[in-house]
Parts: structure tokens; C-alpha cells; sequence
């Protein structure tokens, strides 16, 4: 598929991730497309590298990955009893005090918690397998739009393991509790038209549409006046936390602060 990030010189690029910036939208691309841009703990780092990176006038950030698959997941040589070169390998951490598992595995989670922030809507371009941490990436993002070849699949149960890289929140807030917990424990395969009816998808295209898709999705968001989006996305994200009238009163206050600010702009 088309690059969308074309011709943009790159603000990162490091450890199969490549930052670019075009005024309000960045970009995200993992570019390990030989090894299907499989994940380690250096390009968790990049990913979050990548978020402390971003210019204040971005206001939309797009994840997508270069080749046939979004990301197999987790590099099988994290369970080798080498691991990767510099990098403790998971059978050394499992040896390690709690505390320190604790804090490596936040570590990892850094990578996949800055998409959601208030400042920018992020937006996951996803084609192909998105496998365990593949699958909590694009889970990580605000919106997916994905191709109609997707496979989405949580395999770490299968694995022994559970899934930790931030995607179970948002998973069963999209898809509810019961099939989360079907999707988890079997391991089994989402494809696009499944994601799209359940919400796991905003948008399902064809794979060479993807591009022009979210483009098309990014350009719309970046329509509105950039407050009044993030004071949206704020009421939205607290909208499961609270009762009825909490939230009722949280538009209250919200709006009385836009119709401050559109008042004093006037002025």
C-alpha cells in the first residue's frame, strides 16, 4: 500500500519504527516488514521515543506498518534462554524480584499508553495478522480502521501467558466482557468483518483503500477546532467511570469552558 508518510523526512527512525510529521498529523510506521514487524523491547522503546517526540501542533497520530501483516506480535526470541542482544531475556526476568518484574513490564506498557492521550486522537491502520502485542497495539489506538484481510488474535493464554501491554481495558470496553474473554481464552482469529460489527473496528476497507481511508478519517477529525475535540474526547473517556448525573454535570463544566474560551475570542 501506498506510504503514508512518503517523501517526510523522519523525526525517528530506529529499532523498526519511523516518526514523520506533516503539521497536525504524524506518523507511525513499524518497518521490520521481513520479520512482520515482530516486537521487542527495543522497539517498545522506539514507540515510546516516538510519543515523547511528537511537536506540539500534531493533533493526529496514525499507526500503521509496512508489508503484509501489522505486527506478528511478540519476537519469539524473547523466550530463547539468549533473549536479544543487551536485553535480559525473559527467562532471566522471571527470575528477578517481583519488584523488578513489575517495573521492566510498566516499562514495556509505556509503548502502548501515549496513543490515548488527551492532546491527540490516534488512528491504527491495520492489514494482516495483528497477533498478542500486535493486537494490544492497535487496541492502544483511539480508532482502527483495518483491511478486510485482518486477522486479530490474542494468543498469549494459548501461551501460558496473559495479555499486559494495556489491551484488555480497552478490548473488553469495546467488545464487553463475555467475548473478550472468549477472544482471550481461545486465541482464535478476528477477522475484519467481525471487527467492524462488534466495534473493534471503526472502519473496514479493502487492503489497497487502507491509505486513503485514514487519510480521509484524519482529515475529518482535523475539521473541528482542536479544543473542542480534546474537551470531547476527555467527557467521552470518563463517560464509563461515572453515574449519569456526574457525567451530566462533567458536560456541564465542559461546555461552560468552550463557551468561555469562544467568548473571550471574540473579545
Amino acid at each position: 500500500m501506498a506510504s503514508l508518510d512518503k517523501d517526510l523526512d523522519p523525526v525517528l527512525d530506529k529499532d523498526g519504527v519511523r516518526l514523520t510529521v506533516d503539521d497536525a498529523i504524524a506518523t507511525v510506521t513499524l518497518t521490520n516488514a521481513a520479520k512482520r514487524n515482530a516486537q521487542s523491547p527495543a522497539l517498545w522503546r522506539a514507540l515510546t521515543e516516538a510519543g515523547r517526540s511528537l511537536p506540539g501542533t500534531v493533533r493526529v497520530v496514525v499507526l500503521r506498518a509496512e508489508g503484509k501483516s501489522f505486527s506478528a506480535g511478540l519476537d519469539r526470541q524473547a523466550f530463547t534462554p539468549e533473549g536479544f542482544d543487551g536485553e535480559p531475556s525473559f527467562i532471566d526476568l522471571a527470575r528477578g524480584t517481583d519488584a523488578d518484574l513489575d517495573a521492566t513490564i510498566a516499562e514495556y506498557q509505556e509503548a502502548f499508553t501515549w496513543w490515548r492521550r488527551s492532546d491527540v486522537v490516534s488512528i491504527a491502520a491495520v492489514q494482516g495478522h495483528a497477533i498478542g502485542a500486535g493486537f494490544q497495539l492497535a487496541l492502544a489506538c483511539d480508532l482502527r480502521v483495518v483491511a478486510d484481510d485482518v486477522q486479530f488474535a490474542m494468543r498469549e493464554t494459548s501461551l501460558g501467558l496473559v495479555p499486559d501491554l494495556t489491551g484488555t481495558h480497552p478490548l473488553v470496553g469495546l467488545v464487553g466482557y463475555a467475548r473478550a474473554l472468549e477472544i482471550c481464552a481461545t486465541g482464535r482469529f478476528v477477522a475484519a468483518e467481525e471487527a467492524e460489527r462488534t466495534g473493534l473496528a471503526n472502519l473496514a476497507v479493502a487492503a489497497g483503500e487502507l491509505d486513503d481511508a485514514v487519510r480521509d478519517l484524519a482529515a475529518a477529525l482535523l475539521a473541528a477546532p482542536r479544543d473542542a475535540v480534546i474537551e470531547t474526547k476527555a467527557l467521552l473517556r470518563g463517560a464509563r467511570e461515572r453515574t449519569y448525573e456526574e457525567q451530566r454535570r462533567a458536560e456541564r463544566a465542559a461546555q461552560a469552558r468552550r463557551l468561555r474560551d469562544l467568548a473571550g475570542a471574540g473579545d
